[in-house]
């Protein structure tokens, strides 16, 4: 089969195909006389594989390692392997319309209505309408939504204290605090005595992840100065304290 017939049955452009040829993990058949190269089921098979290792996130680097472990297989267990990672994406792409179902047979949908059942109820139970509160409560929906089914359900759970009455009314104290420091400098008073309290209320599982990605992450450029300072404070103090 030629160039674009290969592409066309794994389901990509001639562009892309070309593309893993030059990254190395696509190997280039040989031209015939007619200065075409013809191209085989094992050539579709490797193609397919590199597009699944592809869309489960992996470098390059990461799968020519994983096909040069295929290299020492027969065609049909690698076809095996290959037939269960498809299984599991259509699992996923089916429980996501079992979610998308769900919402539309509510009446009316809320902000909380695209996160998981479990998350829906933790932030329910979470303080919102202040500045702050409402960009909090926007991660967890994004790390909810992003996640698997199986880390969806712990991220919950570690949150789950936060929902309880009294952790949710100290974090509405937390909140305006950070609301009141928006327009301060990094060196505000407020922000070290902020940070020891903010380290106080997160329950230790939290705490261990905010130390494990660091305070330096993407979502703090939507805070001020001073909230930012906070942050990094806080995320030094769990870190002595951890130690």
């Amino acid at each position: 089969m030629r160039i674009g017939e290969l592409a066309a049955l794994v389901g990509v452009s001639s562009r892309t195909v070309r593309h893993y040829h030059r990254l190395g993990l696509l190997p280039e058949p040989e031209r015939r006389a007619n200065g075409y190269r013809e191209y085989r089921l094992r050539d579709a098979v490797l193609l397919a594989r590199i597009r699944r290792l592809t869309e489960l996130g992996l470098s390059p680097a990461e799968i020519s390692d994983v096909l040069a472990d295929d290299q020492g297989r027969e065609l049909r267990e690698v076809l095996v392997e290959l037939d269960a990672d498809l299984a599991r994406q259509q699992q996923a792409i089916e429980a996501g319309r079992a979610r998308l179902a769900a919402l539309l047979a509510e009446a009316e949908l809320r902000p909380d209505s695209a996160v998981s059942p479990e998350m829906a109820e933790v932030l329910r139970g979470l303080p919102h309408g202040s500045g702050f509160a409402e960009l909090d409560r926007g991660l967890p929906a994004l790390v909810d939504t992003a996640s698997e089914p199986t880390e969806r359900a712990r991220f919950a759970e570690m949150l789950r204290p936060l929902a309880e009455p009294e952790a949710s009314a100290r974090a509405a104290e937390l909140y305006a605090r950070m609301d009141e420091i928006a327009d301060a400098p990094r060196d505000d008073p407020r922000v070290a005595a902020l940070a020891e309290d903010l380290a106080a209320y997160l329950p230790p599982e939290l705490a261990a992840l905010l130390v494990e990605h660091g305070a330096d992450t993407g979502w703090l450029d939507e805070l001020s100065a001073a909230q930012r300072e906070v942050f990094r404070s806080l995320v030094a103090i769990l870190k002595d304290r951890s130690c």
